[in-house]
């Protein structure tokens, strides 16, 4: 066991701090901290909260004097490790910016990372960065021709001389972090983030989502770099003076289950993931294996992605039952980088509580219908949503139509929000700041969704639909379709729609396939068309594709733009010969001829 105990002496302060610098000085003052452990489930080093005050102070002076003006960006790869959380609050202390950078060399290899890398520090006009040793050789690269006063790895910072220069933290008022969205690779928008704004969301997370308690011990795997890893699971611990416990996100992804062993080691009871988590870590148990988890402390199953599926979250809680764990522990939530984290909750201990809708109604009105599978003849025409609670106290949220007019409940439409953890903007982008932030603080959150009650039910993502002769189709309909094939595994399918030769819209569907008998082929992609026209009533391009070939966000989650992006540029290659020329351009042509 690790010398960070759960519990502390020191009296539980719920986040009621003015900065993440002072949250960090009274965490200080006991005994908790971060662990970090290997593959094989090992500590392999403690930061308790004192020693990471002490160190990022020490940094913070060194930063300093590299001569960086007060709110400068110092890019940070993310890296699963101690160094991380030391830049990270010496930024604070220091009254500098830090940005999370990619700790992964994705699919594309290192000519896509290294890319990657030179965007995301162009757009934050970086000053300083840092990556660990096995990322340094890609930033280098990365920073060629870009002005930077100095980069290098953690000991070419730590080997710096330390000055005595008196530290001013960073202010209630100023710029905490800057964190990049997920959604886009090509083109990333820095998310501003005040101190004042995350620490209102800390105390909301802390005192009303999770009711947190001082015997309370974190466990997460996820990324640095995404939203719900850093505000979630690095600054609501800390600001709460909790103990957490990391595997390397890269360890979790080749063997899931090692996140329930760390949970059942140190009794953990916050963690959160998206779906895929908890259906990737069911995935590697067998069912004899289950009991020899201990899972009775977990109270705070988080789930957080929107729409959130129910599938992955059953088969868990089914297959773990023997380990103790409860399926009433599944917390759903919603939240996005641009409101710090979270903006609602559902009810602890309730689990996750489905809603079964008319998909028709949906489809072709966009009214949300209640529709009882068990009980209604018509149990084929339903679709289900998972409800992620009412919004944190101080939010308000809207439901709008096209012309911003509010909708009442069961309507779906586009998702507003209001709240005191807004982003106050994106950094050097005032122009997608004004699309999306009015002046009056409303947030466009791009999310389609619709209301019970008082719980937001999130449907999809506005620009993930596809319409097909004015009927609205959810992209994540006609995947779930795929995924229940015994060919195709969860998260394998991305749909999306196109443009045909006479420019209407087209639905595709590619289809990760690990088949290689060109029958079984032939038959899958046979069996995906007659499904979907059978419950759709619409035609599907099935796209067979490699393993490991659809693309996704920095969060994990598929990409759907990205995807239809890919395919694109393949239909406009074979048709053209032209790699270069998008498919607008090849229809143009097609008509020509």
């Amino acid at each position: 066991m690790d010398a960070t105990p759960a519990a502390s002496k020191l009296p539980l302060r719920i986040a009621d701090f003015s900065t993440l610098a002072e949250a960090l000085d009274y965490a200080a003052r006991g005994k908790t901290g971060f662990n970090f452990y290997t593959g094989g489930v090992k500590l392999y080093a403690n930061l308790p909260y004192a020693q990471l005050k002490e160190d990022a102070q020490a940094l913070a002076r060194r930063l300093i004097d590299l001569g960086a003006s007060r709110g400068s960006r110092v890019g940070l790869v993310a890296d699963t490790h101690p160094d991380f959380m030391r830049f990270f609050f010496a930024c604070q202390y220091a009254g500098l910016i830090p940005v999370p950078l990619p700790a992964s060399v994705h699919l594309g290899g290192r000519k896509a990372y290294v890319a990657q890398l030179e965007r995301l520090l162009s757009i934050c006009q970086a000053e300083i960065a840092m990556a660990p040793d096995g990322f340094l050789t890609y930033l280098k690269e990365a920073a060629r021709g870009l002005k930077m006063r100095f980069l290098g790895s953690p000991q070419d910072f730590y080997d710096l001389p330390e000055p005595n220069i008196r530290l001013r933290p960073s202010q209630t008022n100023e710029v905490a972090y800057l964190q990049y969205t997920s959604g886009s690779t090509r083109f990333p928008r820095g998310v501003m983030i005040t101190q004042k704004a995350v620490l209102s969301n800390l105390l909301a997370i802390l005192k009303y989502g999770i009711q947190v308690r001082q015997e309370d011990r974190a466990v997460s795997w996820l990324p640095y770099f995404h939203d719900m890893g850093l505000v979630g699971l690095v600054l609501s611990p800390m600001a709460a003076q909790l103990s957490v416990d990391y595997l390397s996100t890269r360890d979790f992804a080749m063997r899931p289950r090692l996140w329930l062993t760390l949970m059942s080691q140190n009794k953990g009871t916050l963690s959160f993931s998206p779906p895929f988590g908890y259906e990737l870590a069911a995935r590697r148990v067998r069912e004899d294996e289950a009991s020899s988890f201990d899972l009775k402390s977990w109270r705070v199953a988080g789930v957080g992605a929107e729409p959130i599926r129910t599938e992955p979250l059953e088969k868990f809680a089914d297959l773990l039952a023997p380990s103790g764990f409860d399926r009433r522990s599944f917390v759903p939530c919603y939240g996005m980088a641009e409101c710090s984290l979270a903006v609602t909750f559902a009810p602890l201990g309730q689990g996750a509580d489905v809603d079964h809708v008319d998909i028709n109604a949906l489809a072709k009105e966009q009214q949300a219908r209640p529709l009882h599978p068990k009980q209604d003849s018509n149990a084929a025409r339903s679709t289900n949503f998972t409800n992620c609670g009412a919004p944190l106290p101080g939010y308000e949220v809207e439901i709008r139509d096209d012309q911003g007019q509010v909708l009442p409940e069961r309507h779906c439409g586009t998702l507003y929000v209001r709240g005191p953890s807004i982003m106050s903007g994106y950094f050097g982008d005032l122009k997608s700041t004004r699309e999306v932030l009015s002046p009056d603080g409303w947030l466009n959150t791009g999310d389609l969704a619709y209301q019970v009650g008082n719980g937001i039910v999130i449907t999809g993502r506005e620009k993930d639909l596809i319409i097909i002769n004015g009927r609205n189709i959810w992209p994540q309909d006609l995947e779930y379709l795929a995924e229940q094939q015994p060919e195709v595994r969860t998260g394998d399918a991305s749909s999306f729609s196109v443009p045909d030769a006479n420019g209407e819209e087209r639905a595709v569907m590619m289809v990760q396939c690990r088949e290689s008998d060109e029958q079984k082929r032939a038959d899958l992609r046979e069996r995906l068309h007659s499904l979907i026209r059978e419950e759709f009533g619409i035609d599907c391009l099935i796209e067979l594709v490699p393993r490991n070939t659809l693309p996704r966000t920095t969060s994990g989650k598929l990409s759907r733009s990205g995807a239809r992006k890919e395919y694109l540029k393949r239909v406009a290659a074979e048709q053209t010969n032209e790699p270069g020329e998008d498919l607008y351009a090849a229809t143009l042509r097609q008509r020509a001829i």
